[in-house]
């Protein structure tokens, strides 16, 4: 990894090599993990140690309490099991967690979030050049490559940083340079909404904010689970894990078919929306506007009633597992190693924090839009997801649908934020300052 620290003299002490963490093994790392989560929530059961989570919300320390085991070396800051997780057990639980959907209460939500999922892409698209402004000189010349990459990521996810990545020209150091604030600072902000999502009635009641609509929606999702609720069988936590796993299965299967079959489509006919739709979405993308697609379409027939029987419950668990997966993926020793290329994320990310909260405040929208608005931008559909449950699970097919809206935002703002990058840079073509070998 390229350092962005002035160069240091020629002698340098030797430094030893980090021991390998203790566990690294798949099934051990899913066991402690587990285990976590587990002492996490007998914790908030329990009469006097469960007060602590009246401060602070039972899900940050399911957050954070893995990336202090990764700090401290006992697991790795990266696994297979990690990679699993997100690809297979989120999409198994976006299913679960949408197919008790009531889509009507969803629309009576009105136009705050679309407006706040905006003023996010706002913030990031002129939070980059001015944190770039800001933290120029002590950063590599070409920094603003790495950031447009960044700028795609924190809009609309993975398949935007790599395609803004390319379109900059970025080189494969810069671009495993950015990706410490892109898993640090962001990281550190979905703690953050972790912890707002216990205060939001607090927080909406200071503000003023109506969340007349959004306590609605809780509570028709509440009256329904009343309705259908039963002791489940052994045959409805099988078909609950089967629609799942297989609507998981089937969005990663055909959501690479569809990227397979633009990409032929291009190579035959080169028609100009094609090459857009390549740009802004890869099979990931496609995968998660399936699964969502399938949760939709399932509220809609008799596999609703599968949330009396605990459908949400295990997407919960599922999201619960994916949080602590997530939370491992970062390490508190990246803010010592990295201090200006961090310093460049923060104030990046504080001017899209002052952007939502600005327009938040003017619109007095509530601090579920704010939060889930500001997620789908920063974490796309792996995590606004999370943030939305944080707050209800009912709230969680919210934070889907904005994360695939942010999908489509991510290569135009990026591509926008990409020309202000190199304007504050004084570059005028990608082409004028060749990256580094």
């Amino acid at each position: 990894m390229v350092s962005l620290l002035a160069s240091t003299e020629a002698s340098v002490p030797l430094v030893t090599e980090a021991a390998p963490p203790l566990v690294t093994e798949p099934a051990g790392l899913l066991a402690i993990l587990l285990a976590v989560l587990a002492a996490i929530f007998w914790t908030g059961n329990h009469p006097v140690l469960g007060k602590i989570f009246k401060v602070i919300p039972m899900l940050v320390f399911c957050y954070f309490v893995p990336t202090l085991l990764t700090t401290l070396g006992v697991i790795p800051d990266s696994s297979d099991l990690y990679s699993w997780v997100k690809a297979y057990v989120l999409p198994a639980s976006l299913v679960l967690l949408i197919l008790s959907l009531d889509l009507p209460a969803i629309i009576r939500l009105g136009p705050k979030a679309g407006i706040m999922l905006l003023a996010g892409t706002f913030g990031v698209v002129i939070g980059g050049p001015i944190a770039l402004w800001v933290t120029m000189s002590y950063l590599p010349e070409d920094a603003w490559r790495g950031m447009s990459a960044l700028c795609g990521s924190w809009i609309g996810g993975g398949a935007n940083f790599v395609a803004m990545g390319d379109m900059a020209d970025a080189s494969d150091a810069m671009i495993a340079t950015m990706v410490i604030p892109d898993v640090f600072v962001a990281n550190i902000w979905m703690g953050v909404l972790l912890y707002l999502s216990g205060k939001q009635r607090a927080i909406d009641k200071f503000t003023g904010a109506d969340a007349s609509a959004i306590r609605d929606l809780e509570r028709r999702m509440e009256d329904f689970q009343q309705r259908v609720n039963r002791l489940p069988s052994l045959a409805d936590l099988l078909l609950i894990l089967a629609i799942g796993f297989g609507g998981s299965w089937l969005g990663n299967i055909l959501g690479v078919e569809i990227d397979y079959r633009l990409t032929v489509l291009h190579g035959e006919y080169g028609w100009g929306w094609i090459t857009e739709l390549q740009k802004s979405a890869d099979h990931t993308t496609w995968k998660y506007v399936l699964v969502t697609t399938l949760g939709l379409v399932l509220s809609f027939t008799r596999a609703r009633d599968l949330e009396g029987a605990g459908a949400s419950k295990v997407g919960s668990v599922m999201i619960y597992l994916l949080v602590a997966c997530i939370g491992a993926h970062a390490n508190f020793h990246d803010i010592i190693d990295q201090p200006w290329l961090l310093a460049m994320g923060g104030i990046w990310m504080a001017i899209h924090i002052i952007i939502l909260l600005t327009v938040g405040w003017l619109i007095r929208a509530p601090i579920f839009f704010i939060a889930v608005g500001s997620q789908a931008n920063i974490g796309g559909a792996a995590s606004a997801p999370v943030v939305a449950a944080a707050f209800h699970p009912a709230l969680a097919p919210v934070g889907a649908l904005l994360a695939i809206a942010g999908y489509v935002l991510g290569t135009y703002a990026g591509y926008l934020c990409m020309r202000l990058l190199m304007m504050v840079a004084g570059v005028e073509s990608v082409e004028a300052l060749p990256p580094p070998a």
